[in-house]
């Protein structure tokens, strides 16, 4: 029995880079290519008669074509985003696989996430790699760093003095540790805005939910202070479990990232704890509120909706 022709995905030899080490991360998620050899083949060449048999072919080849499944970015010509940062192979892979690259890391449930993740992860990660591969950035110098995501593929390049340094196959071994080190941060990046995205979803459903939409109850812990900001929502105080068994009463700042509240908590409240704070309060579970009356807390979730529906009472 014949053996299914397998893809070819060809890249350029040598010393490897940040943005064909991703391009091939993301790649192998969008097609679920999981061992090359068996599945895939990845061929390493800068020879132009096999590049030219490669099914897809990324950051060599001077050809930068979708519908070819070309994807080099060294030509004269050679695209460039709206801003006019140009492309690595990184960005142009993106644009075609890198929704279904998402989308095979999430589960059937969060599918429906993977155009907004994708469209997330393009300005806050793979723009970032374009622009530190062709030394340009639309909004200014490229700084670099030690710890930057580029520098740490990078790192992966065997020393000049390995044996793995020299030879046909020099530095393969090594390019696939460094996209196994890229695909564990993708799928981090991704399940970080994929559980941004579903916290969004949450506070929306409870504030249309809500009777009063100064009061936002959640029934977990999770960020919502800027879905209250984007969305523009009247929210005064919020409601939710802290890690701790408590439940806890936040207020809402005037605008992100200031101290001062829309609505602190009552002023014969501040600093109080347990007993003395259920006698002023009326809340019996109430246990603290701190000095600058911007959060405080109860035992149950009972308790912090008294002390909540109290603090908003007070200012009507």
């Amino acid at each position: 029995m014949t053996r299914p022709k397998i893809p070819l995905l060809v890249t350029h030899s040598g010393k490897f880079h940040c943005d064909e080490v991703f391009a091939y991360a993301v790649l192998r998620l969008a097609l679920n290519l999981s061992q090359p050899g068996e599945d895939h083949v990845l061929l390493r060449t800068r020879k132009q008669d096999l590049i030219e048999t490669g099914d897809i072919v990324f950051d060599v080849g001077l050809v930068s074509d979708p519908a070819a499944n070309r994807f080099d970015h060294h030509q004269i010509g050679a695209p460039v985003r709206e801003d006019g940062t140009p492309f690595s192979s990184a960005g142009l892979i993106w644009q075609v696989y890198g929704e279904r690259a998402v989308a095979a890391l999430l589960a059937p449930v969060a599918a429906s996430f993977a155009p907004a993740i994708a469209n997330a992860l393009d300005g806050k990660l793979v723009k970032r790699i374009d622009e530190i591969d062709n030394g340009v950035s639309a909004t200014g110098p490229v700084v670099r760093n030690s710890l930057d995501l580029a520098a740490l593929v990078g790192d992966f390049n065997p020393p000049w003095d390995s044996p793995e340094a020299n030879g046909p196959t020099a530095g393969d071994e090594a390019f696939q540790q460094a996209a196994a080190m890229v695909r564990g941060v993708l799928a981090r990046q991704v399940d970080i805005q994929r559980a941004k995205l579903q916290a969004e979803s949450l506070v929306l459903a409870a504030h249309a939910a809500a009777e009063d939409k100064r009061l936002l109850v959640l029934e977990n812990g999770m960020p919502w202070k800027n879905v209250v900001f984007s969305h523009d929502l009247p929210v005064l105080l919020a409601i939710s479990p802290a890690s701790n068994g408590n439940w806890m009463v936040d207020t809402v700042p005037p605008e992100p990232g200031s101290f001062a509240q829309r609505l602190p908590l009552p002023e014969g409240w501040a600093g109080l704890q347990g007993a003395d704070l259920a006698a002023a309060s009326l809340v019996e579970d109430a246990v603290f509120v701190h000095v600058r009356r911007f959060v405080g807390g109860a035992k149950t979730r009972e308790g912090a909706i008294a002390m909540a529906r109290k603090t908003l009472a007070g200012a009507e």
